[in-house]
């Protein structure tokens, strides 16, 4: 089986500019996002969310991106300055930071369209003949090529990525149905009752927040999206919505895996049990998500660390971890750590247990801890026989635990004032 991805460099790609939309808290990842926006939070072992949309538009061939922030962004900036300064203005690449900077108005932004509002002028002087607008807070491979490619041969004014999702998961997204020809004739935005997809009950086709638009067509609904009072000014519940029922040309793409031509990977971790899954599945034998690809590789900021050690070998005391992704500066000293996930210098001291577990930079479990099923901050230090995931009604009293028994701790629920002012 061919397990690696091909690209589809073009000069479609060569002549786009990708705006990333992370602006947004995320608010259903609780308190993972009380100090970073979504896109910022770490993901498998050594990376950031953003990383995922970042690599696909690097990997595709576009190298002109633009990142719209605006919720407390400053983790999120810090990463990109660190990790995402290799491109070269010197060849007409960039990745720039879009604050929100009040440039047309004395608001901050008031949606997703607005803040790409907001922003035209800027768009205006690259001189792009396709805008790629994406979400950065989804974990996905994809050859955006191929969408814009797909884009310019309909004649699309607007071109929309999809995937089919469960109906009962559809009420979280944009749905769309379509004609033969993959014409979206209805768009509803996080619809109570999703249209099923024809033929199949069970499903209805969703919307990615991955759009690519003609830039002329973009810059027109913009201006007169902005002068809409009523509207939200949000892409999803307001331009495209709008742009259909004007009789535009608004395509659906169908997002596939090109080995298998069943429906790509793509997760919205926008919830502490979605993100624990994902996070997991990357243990498994074999994980949906193909992090050892050569050819389609996941750039990031990568810190400078030693090697992962693991010491201790008496019956009692015994370090070692199976069925798991440990990553560099991490300390297992005789204790075990089974079908988890551990990012950059976690220590687990002597005689402990991780199991099924997230665990984020900078985590010291200390001797003669029982950890299950969690998700672990960075930052956080868990005292000494600190017992985790066994009894959920004692979790409860001082952690959050969600609605599948993911238990998330944070360095303030164990009364350590890491962001005291």
């Amino acid at each position: 089986m061919k397990l690696t991805m091909e690209r589809n460099i073009s000069k479609l790609t060569a002549n786009t500019v990708a705006l990333v939309l992370a602006g947004g808290r995320g608010s259903r990842l609780k308190a993972l996002t009380d100090w970073r926006a979504k896109p910022a939070v770490p993901f498998g072992g050594k990376f950031r969310i953003i990383d995922f949309p970042l690599s696909n538009c690097i990997n595709s061939g576009i190298r002109r991106i633009s990142v719209i922030t605006q919720y407390k962004s400053h983790s999120l900036q810090r990463h990109l300055q660190r990790g995402w300064s290799f491109l070269s203005g010197q060849f007409g690449e960039f990745l720039e930071v879009l604050s929100a900077q009040q440039r047309v108005s004395e608001g901050w932004y008031a949606g997703t369209a607005d803040a790409v509002y907001q922003n035209l002028d800027i768009i205006r002087h690259y001189g792009p003949e396709y805008i790629l607008i994406l979400a950065g807070d989804h974990i996905y491979k994809m050859d955006y090529g191929k969408m814009i490619a797909a884009h310019a041969a309909s004649g699309a004014d607007i071109t929309v990525g999809c995937i089919p999702v469960p109906i009962d998961d559809a009420r979280a997204f944009g749905v769309m149905l379509v004609d033969q020809q993959h014409r979206i004739i209805e768009f509803a935005e996080k619809p109570e009752h999703p249209t099923p997809m024809p033929g199949d009950p069970k499903r209805a086709l969703a919307s990615m927040g991955i759009y690519v638009f003609s830039t002329q067509f973009l810059r027109e609904r913009l201006k007169a999206d902005a002068n809409k009072s009523t509207s939200s000014h949000d892409f999803g519940k307001d331009i495209i919505p709008n742009a259909i029922d004007d009789g535009a040309n608004v395509f659906a793409f169908r997002f596939m895996n090109a080995n298998t031509g069943a429906p790509g990977y793509w997760r919205d971790v926008g919830t502490i049990d979605a993100y624990w899954e994902a996070n997991i599945d990357l243990a498994n034998i074999e994980p949906e998500l193909n992090l050892y690809d050569e050819n389609w590789p996941i750039w990031t900021y990568q810190e400078q660390l030693p090697p992962a050690k693991f010491v201790f070998d008496d019956d009692d005391r015994r370090g070692f971890a199976v069925d798991s992704l440990v990553s560099g500066g991490c300390l297992i000293t005789g204790s075990k750590v089974r079908h988890s996930v551990l990012f950059s210098n976690v220590r687990v001291h002597s005689y402990s247990l991780v199991e099924d577990s997230v665990i984020l930079p900078d985590v010291e479990i200390h001797r003669h801890c029982r950890l299950r099923r969690c998700v672990i901050d960075k930052g956080t230090v868990i005292p000494e026989g600190t017992v985790i995931g066994e009894d959920p009604e004692e979790d409860a009293r001082r952690f959050y635990v969600s609605e599948a028994g993911i238990v998330l701790v944070t360095p303030e629920m164990m009364g350590q004032r890491l962001h005291e002012l």
